[in-house]
């Protein structure tokens, strides 16, 4: 490592990025003099020009030893790194002898850097000669992927940030963006505030906080978009929207896809729309949809913003297609505040996709069954043995894991067991396979309990290289602070592996050896052919590549300054015929459909402070707060249908598993669906994997999971008590029959419920030593309501606190989660032992992560001082005054308690 990698000193601020989803924000770090890590956003980054969402906040309080994999293992055996690698060889080296190359496996993730995913995707490809390399980015962009190189001729995006201050129309497909990517949401709530010509469409089942600033709603059925959009492109052509001119010089295919989106949308040229017919399959008011087709025919400046609603689908690739091909037939690409723009969701998934780390790519957006682009790797990397044909996409992976066809695997940085769809299936399926390899830096998760082999990899503030945002920015991510324990990077110990496999091209001796390596190969035999060509940076030298600024690809020369690269705006297309392709795709049904004994439809996506298996977000307490458990967001109707009331416990079952969630009724979601988080594993809850329910169902083109669309049923899951205990330790669930657990302040919490009817839940916590004799103890016990209290003190300090009843809200003990960082008052016991807090301790459930803020907090400000507006809640309490997420939901609370005000007064 340079000098410069090394830990910072306490008065250094230090330029790296984020490490969650794909806008790629800067930030800047520095390690205080008690060790801590400080966080702020980097002003000088052009993906967020210093404003940070809450969990990009909140990211010094996620660095740290707890929970982390310290050492190398095997088969639960601390070993050295020298044995690990050997091991790890010579298994690889003996499975490929006996059953040849394609039995083997790569599957990695968009958190690593990109210096790691060149490596993985040169050892598997270029060494070993097996396309079986793919990543958890399959399950989030590959849809766009192949959307892209349909229309496109490769994989670009052709947008950039700056398009959301330019554009006059921003329609928001799929994408909650107030929640997934906040940033860019704050910077279209600041361009649409000073534009008064802009407007925002939000396309999306559920009405989500991004919903607070759309001038429209389309609460679509689900699985029906490239209707919407076949119907959109006949309507532009029949009230003679189109530019015809960009059509005849740029495009093809433009006569077989207006045909198919008029014969889709009940269309001819004599015809008008049939709205009757968009309206029954979209389940959209018919003034709604022509309200949308008017401003997009009528706005230039018209930008589609696209996320995992539209991705995550069996018609995945369409969808793409569908919203790509009405901005090809207006000309609408490569100009300012203009263009099809693909959100992803990792904070690498773009350079995964650079550097080939999906199956069905070569690399430096080079293909499979391209000679010439063959020929082009396998001299550069010279290799004889590169492989010849794309590997299995992740679901088929699994499946062959699961048929034994492939005998060992390598996962890297992601945790399949919690994340892939049919996840029970994938864990069987490495519970039984020969040799698991999993490097990761957290010890325990559902997908590390299933390794042969364990291999700790430096974490985010640790590692050094380079990711790419969802504009083709390259931002560094630099070394904040130490490793951890014997942590490695990821290329090093894939290149060890290469290296003792006795394969040659793995003499890398740091990350910089590895980008320059990368940035060469864009460049060879390049000279525009592709999109992708960063090989001016083939020769930077040490010093350069730690100094580096964001780089926006294409680049001709090393960008000082920040610039906005489009593409398409005059052609310039990388297929064949050097011309934009327009695909004629038809509205189809998702794959499974629901049925008597699966009547609803379940949707699956992120929440406002968490990120994926919560590896990270959840040893930060101030992100915890917010959601607290896994939830099932149902309509009214349907609630009272399945007989289900606001706070229960809710069963799920599909064809493929079943799950748990907490019961939260709302409008929001319309009847006949259903939404549940994707964040809890087995290790946080005992059943809240979503993904054990999902179907398994891809998209024929793109492989991507259809993780929005799964037919399920629901019914109440009874107990008999339930529980929230606090605790300075980690409580044994062993045997509880319903459990969730999260980090607080100086401990832990649990919520927990019990169906045993001979056992109480008392009982059973008192069983696993919850309040052993050691220390004090005040209690509150009584058994005909089945309500007990307890809390154990040490040194006048409390260690732990419980509240068991036959039915608690968890809301309504928001005040438990602050006690453990107190000092232990009268009026702390007197709160436990009744179970009621004073107004004192009373916050109500977390609102604002940044700023730590309560909801009764919030509604106090809004009932007593009169606050009308966010800005002015904000000036009293602090409330959406960080990152600003959270302004939506104090709204909400202001429309239902502010008009209750109004209403007293008048």
């Amino acid at each position: 490592m340079t000098t410069q990698d090394q830990q910072a000193s306490t008065d250094e601020w230090i330029k790296s990025t984020c490490a969650y989803c794909g806008v790629g924000c800067g930030i800047e770090a520095k390690t205080e003099t008690d060790g801590t890590l400080s966080i702020r956003g980097d002003e000088s980054h052009p993906a967020n020009y210093g404003k940070l969402c809450s969990k990009g906040l909140a990211l010094g309080d996620t660095v740290g030893s707890e929970g982390r994999l310290l050492e190398p293992s095997i088969d639960g055996k601390a070993v050295s790194w020298p044995t690990a690698i050997d091991h790890v060889a010579d298994q690889l080296s003996d499975i490929i002898q006996k059953h040849g190359p394609d039995s083997v496996a790569l599957y990695v993730s968009g958190q690593l850097l990109t210096e790691d995913y060149y490596v993985a995707n040169k050892l598997i490809k270029g060494a070993i000669g097996s396309g079986n390399i793919d990543t958890n980015s399959r399950l989030c962009m590959s849809s766009s992927v192949a959307g892209h190189k349909r229309a496109f001729g490769t994989d670009t995006v052709p947008n950039c940030y700056e398009d959301l201050e330019c554009a006059d129309l921003v329609v928001l497909v799929g994408s909650n963006l107030a929640w997934c990517h906040p940033v860019l949401y704050q910077r279209l709530k600041a361009a649409k505030a000073q534009n008064p010509n802009c407007r925002v469409v939000v396309v999306d089942p559920r009405a989500t906080d991004t919903c607070d600033i759309a001038d429209l709603h389309l609460a679509i059925n689900p699985g029906s978009d490239v209707l919407l959009f076949n119907g959109l492109l006949a309507y532009l052509a029949q009230e003679k929207h189109l530019n015809n001119d960009y059509i005849n010089a740029y495009t093809e295919g433009f006569d077989a896809a207006i045909k198919t989106a008029m014969d889709d949308a009940g269309t001819s040229s004599d015809n008008p729309v049939d709205w009757l017919h968009l309206s029954r399959i979209t389940g959209l008011p018919i003034a709604y949809i022509e309200t949308f087709y008017q401003w997009f025919a009528n706005t230039d400046k018209t930008l589609s913003v696209y996320s995992q609603g539209v991705n995550q689908s069996s018609a995945g690739t369409d969808k793409v297609n569908s919203i790509i091909n009405c901005h090809l037939a207006t000309g609408r690409i490569g100009r300012e505040g203009c263009g099809p723009f693909s959100i992803t969701g990792q904070p690498n998934a773009m350079g995964g996709r650079e550097v080939g780390g999906l199956a069905n790519m070569l690399a430096c957006h080079m293909d499979f069954g391209n000679d010439e682009h063959h020929n082009i790797v396998k001299n550069f990397w010279q290799s004889e043995n590169l492989a010849t044909k794309p590997g299995l996409k992740a679901v088929d992976l699994f499946d062959a894991v699961d048929e034994g066809k492939i005998k060992a695997i390598w996962i890297m940085a992601t945790n399949p067991v919690v994340s892939m769809p049919d996840a029970d299936k994938v864990k069987a399926a490495l519970e039984k396979c020969p040799l698991v390899v999993v490097s990761d830096c957290i010890a325990d998760t559902d997908t590390t309990r299933c390794a042969n082999v364990l291999l700790p990899a430096m974490g985010w503030s640790e590692k050094s290289g380079t990711v790419t945002n969802s504009e083709r920015r390259i931002s560094r991510q630099r070394q904040l602070i130490a490793s951890t324990g014997l942590a490695k990077p990821d290329w090093w110990i894939m290149s060890q592996v290469a290296l003792r496999m006795n394969y040659s091209g793995f003499n890398f001796t740091s990350a910089a050896d590895v980008f320059r390596e990368y940035a060469e190969m864009t460049g060879i035999s390049n000279n525009g052919t592709r999109d992708l060509d960063i090989s001016v940076l083939a020769n930077i030298n040490d010093d350069a590549y730690e100094q580096l600024k964001p780089q926006q690809w294409p680049l001709s020369s090393i960008d000082t300054g920040v610039t906005q690269k489009r593409f398409f705006a005059e052609g310039g297309f990388y297929t064949p015929s050097k011309k934009g392709q327009l695909i004629a795709v038809q509205h189809r049904q998702p794959m499974s459909q629901v049925s008597a004994q699966y009547p609803m439809v379940l949707n699956s996506g992120r929440i406002r402070d968490q990120w994926h298996t919560m590896t990270r977000t959840g040893l930060a307490p101030k992100l915890g707060g917010h959601k607290i458990e896994p939830y099932l967001q149902i309509n009214p109707q349907d609630a009272r249908c399945f007989h289900l009331k606001e706070g229960d416990i809710a069963e799920l079952s599909s064809q493929w598993g079943q799950a748990r969630a907490r019961v939260s009724i709302s409008t929001d979601m319309n009847p006949g669906q259903v939404f549940m988080p994707m964040h809890w594993t087995g290790v946080e809850a005992s059943d809240g994997r979503v993904c054990s329910l999902i179907s398994p169902d891809v998209d024929p083109v793109s492989g991507q999971p259809e993780l929005k669309f799964t037919p399920v049923a629901i019914k109440p899951w009874q107990y008999q008590q339930e529980a929230i205990v606090i605790t300075k330790e980690p409580l044994d669930t062993h045997g509880v029959d319903y459990w969730v657990h999260r980090t607080i302040q100086n401990g832990h919490c649990y919520l927990l419920a019990s169906q045993n009817t001979e056992t109480s839940l008392k009982d059973q916590l008192l069983s696993k030593g919850l309040f052993a004799n050691d220390g004090n103890s005040i209690t509150f016990d009584n058994p005909n309501t089945l309500s007990y209290r307890s809390a154990k003190t040490f040194n006048g300090e409390l260690h732990s606190a419980c509240i068991i009843a036959p039915k608690i809200s968890a809301s309504d003990y928001a005040w438990l989660d602050t006690l453990l960082s107190q000092e232990l008052s009268v009026e702390i016991q007197r709160s436990i032992l009744s179970g009621q807090a004073s107004a004192s301790l009373l916050t109500g459930k977390q609102i604002c992560a940044c700023k730590q803020v309560g909801e009764l907090t919030i509604i106090d400000a809004i009932k007593n001082e009169h606050c009308q507006t966010a800005e002015a809640v904000g000036q009293c309490t602090e409330a959406g005054t960080g990152c600003g997420s959270c302004i939506p939901e104090i709204n909400q609370l202001i429309d239902s308690h502010g008009v209750q005000l109004m209403a007293v007064a008048e």
